[in-house]
């Protein structure tokens, strides 16, 4: 195949080939014309249902309804404006939550009644023969790592409850019920989300995670079984599906609403949970419309995630390859077959005629988890032409070319930028780089300073330190015990101090994303005898991820990754001095206060938190930081109002001292190149109008002001 593919790229390998020799299909249907919809509406719409009430997660909240951490943390008066109230019980109960079967037809989204054969969640679409499509292959090899642990048997294992409940009689369904109640679930009221908006996409994706990751610690720690796949990226979505936690639900040609262009996603079931694509394994989703003649297909989204041998080195233009054949099959034993006009492949033929718009994702690889991958949503193509050539199978493969649409976000070749970056000098081939590596090597990777915005050289100047400098350590009242775990703390044993101090479980997964949301993560310390790549030391280990400070059009410095960064991953610390009140309190008076980072208990992440997850700060000891004259890049954060991390106390204590960290973690998943923000909180002294600032976050919640 040619590389650097342009608009007015046309196959000669072969020649022009003939379709309708190496097809066993009937003809094509005949084509009818479609007319303009009026303003406002698709030419081309599902049969839709009634419209339902949805209550956004950042509020107004009507009476029964509350608000729920991470998206809002109130004051006093916002609170009363809001609704905020925990303490009225919600009209919906937990198990009313169910989607009505939709009309859809032919790939539509509405409840399956498969069977448990293909274990396949309500509401999802299962291609009829997807174990040969090799653009769905992803989806398994995308789950196989330590963070994606659910019990799944092979079909015809499960009988009766068993499907219910994992090994030693865990029953997911009642957690995972618990666990929804907590976060005020059953305050969302409605039964049917049709239209979806960026708020509440934020939320699902948001409650999804969790979940996922809350039977990922139920599960934690128990032995593997032979022929037993953990699988709780499907066991999560299945349980939202089925209690109508989702949106968009009717498929649709075009945009999505509350979808933006360069959204990433690490998992196949959060694009059906959002309406982005529906089937979780085939590669090519489509619908059909009754009111043209024959129930015409046409494709309205694809996955390009390298199973096939799609071409896709020009940003713009996406050679992609179609479905069925078997080509991807391993198994010696399957006979592999030319491709067949039918399904995906007959849809997006159909999509080429009548030129409507198709949704493309983009499976890359993931960097942190060498198995995975992040799917980024790319914008919408158009399909501009269809042949067929030998495949490196030796059979007849589909192969379409798509063009970007014009006019919108980069994403896919942002992505492509930032790979250029990491191989080449970026201080020669990126404008506005000032310094390669802002750290001098204090840092594992180097962090770029970059202002392509103005002419300042850089900001005031600091000494770069990775961590916190403390006068002294806190002391406490009795030796703390320290593992003696060489090969690394374990999930699961109760031998192990530190495992202990954390209520039984480690905090992270091998990927280090945080598991739990507690008021206090403790680990191990340095007189633990574990390795410093040890599963408990994650916040100790360094930038794992490509951060870089920019100079921002209107905020100053700011600090944006060039990685993708999964919700719950670990991204840096807030480095500096220890510094006591009385110094802090000075520095105020002098307005020299804009690097002072309170940790005393009464501001933070986890202040306020619904249901059982509600908890009391545990802070051993509230610490000051002053990151003004030495510091790392967490000084660079911003303030938002709607902000993409949150921060967390963490503990390592060895012998008689103990040291109180500031960690940073993803509240969800943060495209590249996104700023990364976190709540300043709220002012920590009377003197309120004095540290009052004015916030230009930008975003739709945006409170005006912080301190």
């Amino acid at each position: 195949m040619e590389q650097g593919l342009g608009s007015n790229y046309i196959p000669t390998s072969g020649g022009p080939v003939d379709k309708s020799r190496v097809l066993n299909v009937r003809p094509l249907r005949c084509l009818v014309p479609i007319f303009p919809s009026p303003p406002g509406m698709s030419s081309f719409s599902s049969p839709q249902t009634a419209p339902f009430m949805c209550v956004p997660p950042t509020g107004p909240f009507p009476p029964g309804v509350a608000p729920f951490y991470p998206f809002l943390v109130p004051t006093e008066t916002q609170a009363v404006h809001s609704g905020f109230s925990n303490t009225i019980p919600s009209p919906v109960p937990i198990n009313s939550f169910r989607t009505p079967i939709s009309a859809v037809a032919n790939g539509g989204t509405g409840l399956s009644r498969r069977s448990s054969k293909n274990r396949t969640p309500e509401g999802a679409v299962m291609d009829e023969d997807y174990s040969d499509s090799p653009n769905q292959s992803d989806f398994s090899m995308h789950v196989a790592d330590h963070d994606h642990e659910y019990t799944t048997r092979k079909a015809g294992k499960r009988k009766g409850n068993s499907q219910k409940k994992t090994r030693n009689d865990v029953d997911i369904d009642l957690v995972a019920n618990s666990f929804l109640a907590s976060f005020n679930l059953t305050g969302v009221d409605t039964y049917r989300q049709v239209d979806g908006d960026k708020e509440l996409i934020r939320y699902i994706l948001m409650m999804y995670d969790l979940l996922r990751r809350r039977i990922t610690q139920v599960e934690d720690g128990k032995e593997a079984t032979p022929g037993v796949t953990r699988r709780p990226d499907l066991r999560a979505g299945t349980i939202l599906m089925n209690k109508g936690v989702r949106t968009n639900v009717n498929k649709r040609i075009g945009a999505v609403p509350g979808i933006e262009v360069g959204d990433i996603f690490f998992f196949r079931m959060e694009l059906c949970l959002v309406g982005l694509h529906a089937p979780i394994m085939a590669g090519i989703d489509f619908m059909s419309f009754k009111d043209i003649q024959g129930g015409e297909r046409l494709a309205v989204s694809v996955i390009s995630s390298g199973g096939y041998d799609d071409n896709t080195e020009d940003g713009d233009v996406l050679i992609y390859s179609g479905q069925g054949g078997n080509i991807n099959r391993k198994d010696k034993d399957v006979e592999i077959m030319d491709q067949k006009l039918e399904r995906g492949n007959l849809a997006l033929e159909k999509s080429l005629r009548r030129a409507n718009e198709v949704r493309v994702i983009r499976g890359v690889k993931d960097a942190v988890n060498p198995t995975g991958k992040v799917y980024l949503y790319d914008g919408l193509y158009t399909v501009q032409q269809s042949w067929v050539e030998k495949g490196k199978s030796g059979v007849n493969v589909f192969k379409y070319k798509l063009v970007r649409v014009p006019g919108q976000p980069e994403a896919f070749t942002m992505w492509k930028s930032i790979q250029q970056w990491r191989e080449e000098d970026t201080a020669t081939s990126r404008t506005g780089v000032i310094l390669p590596d802002l750290t001098s090597g204090a840092e594992s990777l180097p962090v770029s300073l970059v202002n392509d915005v103005d002419d300042e050289k850089g900001p005031a100047y600091f000494t770069y330190f990775a961590s916190l400098k403390y006068q002294k350590p806190f002391n406490l009242p009795k030796p703390s015990l320290s593992c003696s775990c060489r090969g690394g703390c374990q999930p699961g044993d109760l031998n192990c101090p530190c495992v202990q101090k954390n209520a039984g479980v480690l905090p992270y997964t091998a990927l280090g994303v945080l598991l739990i949301y507690k008021s206090l993560i403790n680990e191990c310390g340095p007189s633990c005898l574990c390795s410093p790549n040890c599963r408990n030391r994650i916040s100790q280990a360094g930038l794992k991820i490509r951060l870089e400070v920019f100079k921002t059009k209107d905020k100053g410095w700011g600090l944006r990754s060039w990685d993708p960064i999964r919700a719950g991953a670990f991204v840096c610390e807030y480095a500096g001095e220890v510094i006591d009140v009385s110094t802090a309190q000075e520095l105020q008076r002098e307005k020299e206060d804009n690097y002072i980072f309170y940790a005393t208990g009464t501001t933070g992440s986890l202040e306020v938190m619904p249901g059982n997850f509600k908890e009391t700060p545990r802070i051993p000891f509230p610490i000051v930081i002053s990151a003004k004259n030495c510091g790392n890049v967490a000084r660079f954060m911003n303030h938002g109002c709607t902000p993409n991390i949150y921060w967390q106390p963490v503990l390592r204590e060895s012998d008689n001292e103990s040291y109180l960290h500031i960690a940073f973690f993803a509240i969800s998943h943060i495209p590249p190149m996104k700023e990364l923000t976190y709540d300043y909180g709220t002012a920590q002294s009377g003197k309120t109008e004095q540290r009052k600032k004015k916030c230009l976050c930008g975003s739709l919640n945006c409170r005006g002001h912080f301190y």
